[in-house]
């Protein structure tokens, strides 16, 4: 068989870029959003040859006599077969599967994915690279039955063994999971599951919902999820039978504070849209009629140690009011807001969790019983902070509280009341929140839950939702391209951007964790896309991404939250807004801005003040928003420069069809959780269902996620399991 290519073209050499990666040629270095990634010799010398010539098909031929020499005796099949799998363990790629590495049987194999040459840059401290696999060394690790097969990347083994260990320990416990704590003189707690429905609510902390749940002894009071809405529900702690509480109809989402010391009334508040301070609510646990607390609006609250006044949280204050809203006074001032208001038995100390709505990050305070001497207990220990949600145990010995310390949803606890060395209690697999503790004793119940979601078409023939082959299988967001070429979507499970063709084909990367993306926009042209994202403890920010990959370039230089970008037709300005204040600084100004990229200035859209969440119409002469209750839809002629509101109903996530007629959104607060159709400009609407009559057992909820270029709705559905579990700290520090 004749060998393609005798006279190989000049190497590219230096560092170049695809996706996620850099690879340095000349030090055969590779590494993923900046962290090295450990490739041996040979492997990295296929990777080199491949990125050389990338969407060259490169012959087996040619990579025997580039890389092993055309006198190798031993089994070349084997060889490449070994150094192929390895590259693609280094990569996360597949053979079945390829995003980076394609093989072409009996012919060679090809690198798919966009390259781009970098800048020379001073290259990072080198680390000590394994020894390199001689050629014999990879026949003799691969079996011949794997020569034109590539196995399975090992992150994705990995991972499978650890869900299996995991469902071991499941099947171990037989009440729900197995966990174990780090130190490995501490044998395991036993773990009990309380509830089965799987319907406990986890909150939604960056909307500042956080779970919560009350114990009055005999019965646990939690937030269930049922047909896409809140309810507030309780059971028994022994047998787990649970039933729903009735309220008033004015709270359409229920989150819990406290409950009472003598256990017989809970405060709840009303979790509503964007606003930021809610009503609050005295709801009798024994039955009977819920009442309002006139004249106040707080974000969390808690009963003081006498059970007659409440302790409130408005703004960035606390006070102190009788139960029925009279006798108002301020107890304290502190640098952000503040959640889970919790005394210490005794009532000498105060400890909350204070939110920084500028960088989105949570920790631990304490004050003392004057609303003095306010600190925070463990500052430092995590970076960015991220404890929350703590609860004492009845005899003050133990502070249990949430945190992702290392990276992952945990409990930790504090023993004594000087402490500061944290000790974890709870090591996966699900995700553990709102740790509450018994009347007596050390007992401890808490939030386990896991999620995942489906994409899914609305068949508007069949009137039902179905699997959307032609996308991810999973996205929280997603996006084509102006010409519906391309494809981008957010992946639910670590908030990385991905793209590919329409067709599935050409799949990248494009950012990856810690990196959070909450959603994107195409450019026209298809090459570049505005992103709103954030980093740990940081604003949310728009950046610019390549398609083809590439280094995120911010928007502006601005130390403050930005949101929501879209494009204008012509691909030479961004507009965009701000966020409401429960997910931002509250005493910010909120209006809709346009950035000229071309001159690198701003300018604020007249009229736009309390209006967020931008969208620019197709054809250039609209701009569509939303109040910051969500409560409006408005829409801009840049012509006349005049808003004039185009809907009034709950509205989420407004899309434009790529048409220009039609404005869809869904109505998230009303009964279905209806998406509508919206005429431009005479504001016609049209109901395209009703979410919330096609809920399944399976489904927590479901979100409007975009359109396809031919107009079908594309929804997320949320599969969420919740339950209530419990333990006793005296099994886990005996």
């Amino acid at each position: 068989m004749p060998v393609a290519n005798q006279s190989p073209p000049a190497e590219r050499r230096g560092k170049v870029r695809f996706g996620v990666f850099e690879a340095d040629l000349d030090s055969q270095e590779l590494h993923r959003s900046g962290l090295r990634v450990r490739v041996q010799q040979q492997p990295f010398k296929v990777l080199t040859l491949l990125l050389e010539r990338p969407g060259e098909i490169i012959s087996r031929e040619e990579i025997q006599r580039r890389l092993w020499g055309a006198e190798t005796t031993v089994d070349f099949d084997h060889g490449l077969g070994t150094a192929i799998n390895k590259l693609r363990e280094a990569l996360g790629d597949s053979a079945e599967n390829p995003r980076f590495v394609e093989t072409l049987a009996r012919r060679g194999y090809r690198f798919i994915a966009p390259v781009a040459p970098l800048e020379a840059e001073t290259p990072a401290p080198p680390e000590a690279e394994p020894p390199p696999m001689t050629l014999q060394e990879m026949a003799a690790e691969e079996p011949s039955s794997t020569r034109e097969q590539a196995r399975p990347a090992r992150p994705a083994w990995i991972w499978l063994l650890a869900a299996a260990g995991a469902l071991a320990g499941f099947l171990l416990c037989g009440l729900g999971f197995w966990y174990f704590r780090a130190s490995s003189h501490h044998p395991p707690a036993e773990v009990s599951q309380v509830t089965f429905s799987g319907r406990v609510s986890a909150g939604a902390p960056n909307l500042e919902s956080f779970p919560a749940t009350a114990v009055d002894g005999s019965r646990i009071y939690y937030v269930s999820i049922e047909g896409g809405r809140a309810v507030l529900a309780q059971a028994s702690v022994r047998t787990g039978q649970s039933t729903l509480l009735q309220v008033p109809s004015e709270i359409v989402a229920p989150v819990i504070g406290d409950i009472s010391p003598d256990g017989t009334r809970l405060l709840v508040r009303n979790h509503l849209s964007a606003d930021v301070e809610q009503t609050l609510w005295i709801v009798p646990t024994l039955g009977g009629t819920a009442q309002r607390i006139p004249r106040i609006l707080a974000h969390d609250a808690t009963w003081m140690p006498d059970g007659t006044r409440i302790l409130y949280a408005n703004g960035r204050k606390l006070y102190v009011a009788a139960d029925d809203g009279s006798n108002l006074k301020q107890f304290a001032s502190l640098p952000g807001r503040a959640f889970w208001l919790r005394w210490s038995p005794d009532g000498r100390r105060l400890r909350v969790t204070l939110l920084d709505p500028l960088n989105h990050t949570t920790a631990l305070w304490e004050l003392d019983a004057s609303g003095q001497h306010a600190h925070a207990i463990l500052p430092g220990w995590s970076q960015p902070a991220s404890e929350c949600c703590g609860s004492w145990t009845a005899d003050g010995k133990y502070f249990v509280f949430q945190s992702q310390h290392g990276g992952f949803p945990n409990l930790w606890a504090l023993t004594g009341v000087h402490s500061h060395t944290p000790i974890q209690i709870t090591n996966g697999p699900l995700s553990y929140a709102a740790p509450v503790t018994a009347r007596r004793g050390h007992r401890i119940f808490f939030v386990g839950s896991d999620e995942h979601s489906e994409l899914l078409r609305f068949d508007a023939a069949a009137n039902s939702l179905v699997p959307y082959s032609a996308g991810p299988a999973s996205a929280y967001s997603v996006q084509y391209s102006p010409d519906g070429k391309w494809i981008a979507w957010v992946d639910p499970h670590d908030g990385s951007l991905w793209r590919s063709r329409a067709n599935g084909s050409e799949v990248l990367q494009l950012t990856a964790p810690p990196l959070q993306i909450f959603m994107m926009r195409w450019a026209p042209g298809d090459n570049t896309l505005a992103v709103m994202a954030r980093q740990p403890g940081a604003p949310w920010k728009i950046y610019r991404v390549a398609a083809g990959g590439g280094p995120l370039q911010p928007l502006t230089p601005e130390a403050r939250n930005e949101a929501d970008p879209d494009w204008s037709p012509d691909g030479a300005s961004i507009v965009f807004g701000r966020l409401p204040n429960l997910m931002a600084e509250p005493s910010a100004t909120k209006s809709i801005h346009v950035f000229d990229l071309r001159t690198q200035k701003m300018q604020t859209l007249p009229g736009s003040q309390g209006l967020f969440s931008p969208r620019w119409s197709p054809d250039g002469r609209y701009i569509a928003a939303t109040t910051l209750d969500q409560h409006k839809l408005f829409l801009f002629d840049r012509s006349t420069q005049k808003w004039t509101v185009l809907a009034t109903r709950s509205v989420a996530d407004p899309a434009w069809s790529h048409d220009g007629r039609f404005i869809y959104f869904q109505a998230f607060l009303e009964d279905g959780q209806p998406i509508y159709r919206i005429s431009v400009p005479d504001g016609r609407m049209q109901q395209i269902t009703e979410l919330g009559h096609l809920h399944s057992p399976d489904i927590v909820d479901y979100a409007f996620a975009g359109l396809t270029p031919d107009g079908s709705v594309l929804v997320r559905a949320r599969m969420w399991t919740g339950n209530i579990y419990s333990m006793n700290l005296d099994d886990q520090f005996r």
